[in-house]
């Protein structure tokens, strides 16, 4: 063979290459750049959005989170002015949400969050004093004064606890739900500790109030929250076609999976230390590197260079 020949066949075999990466890697459209996503103001869907941002911008893509409540985040999916959402806590958001996957305005694309807990919770100190489950509430409703703690109005766990009321379920019909957000909840339950007074309120895992309070999860409300305390599942929902319309995006969030740890790490530095969200979600990043390769398997950036170095090369790590 020739050196001539051997030159041809290498070009061609470099062609050949390079036209496969191109095919292989196409940048994303236009219309995919920016990443409209909702935020209902809870800490654990803050530190996930702050998470995403941080690898969204290094792929060369801008995120937009827009603060809703849940039911408004659902009707922005499917007018098409949301695109993602992390916080569908099911079953909790399950009546709220079926009727939009049943028009199929929404599709649940993956479960971002596994071994989460969502229902009912006391101090510790009213949990030793007869109080584990929904049943024991009503004996003691003066200790109570009849009230049970939610977060912002509208949020699906409200609507949960309004319908157990409504039901008059556990001798609770007489009890009134307190809305407010979960800044206001959670500070209620603060002066409640300090003062040793009773208190029933919302409360879920990942979240620093685990830390902070030493709480008892309430038994006994399948049919309202699900079994095993309120045992959830959080899903990525994105509006209907996002991930055909955006398929290099769409991949990173079919692949986005969290922990409790690494959630709860995000939200102490936020809580406890006073740390920006993206100062704390760029350093939880830096600190799980092995995270980065399942996430950004086969992602690329918006122009279609890799995207796992993109990323590794704006944190900092290997």
């Amino acid at each position: 063979m020739t050196m001539n020949t051997l030159f041809k066949q290498a070009l061609s075999g470099a062609a050949i290459l390079c036209a496969t990466a191109s095919f292989a890697a196409p940048a994303e459209p236009q219309s995919c750049l920016q990443v409209n996503m909702a935020g209902p103001g809870w800490t654990d869907i803050d530190a996930t959005n702050a998470m995403t941002g941080v690898l969204l911008k290094a792929l060369g893509y801008q995120q937009r989170v827009a603060n809703l409540s849940v039911p408004i985040t659902y009707q922005g999916m499917k007018k098409g002015q949301v695109d993602v959402f992390l916080g569908n806590w099911m079953p909790a958001q399950a009546p709220i949400v079926k009727p939009f996957e049943d028009e199929k305005s929404i599709e649940v694309v993956h479960p971002n969050l596994s071994n989460a807990k969502f229902t009912l919770a006391v101090p510790d100190y009213v949990a030793a004093a007869g109080v584990h489950s929904f049943a024991d509430l009503a004996k003691y409703a003066d200790r109570f004064d009849g009230r049970i703690y939610g977060i912002e109005p509208g949020a699906p766990a409200n609507q949960n606890i309004r319908k157990m009321v409504d039901d008059k379920a556990f001798g609770l019909g007489n009890w009134k739900l307190v809305e407010s957000s979960e800044t206001g909840m959670l500070t209620q339950v603060e002066r409640a500790v300090r003062d040793k007074q009773w208190i029933v309120f919302l409360a879920w895992e990942p979240h620093l109030m685990n830390t902070k309070f030493k709480l008892t999860y309430l038994d006994g409300g399948d049919k309202y929250f699900g079994p095993n305390y309120g045992g959830a599942t959080v899903n990525t929902v994105a509006r209907s076609g996002f991930a055909a319309q955006c398929p290099n995006v769409g991949r990173l969030f079919r692949q986005l999976t969290f922990n409790v740890d690494l959630e709860n790490g995000v939200i102490a530095q936020v809580l406890d230390k006073k740390t920006s969200v993206d100062v704390a979600a760029t350093e939880a990043l830096k600190h799980h590197p092995d995270l980065l390769k399942t996430w950004l398997d086969g992602v690329n950036t918006a122009t279609g260079a890799n995207g796992l170095l993109a990323v590794q090369t704006a944190l900092g790590v290997k």
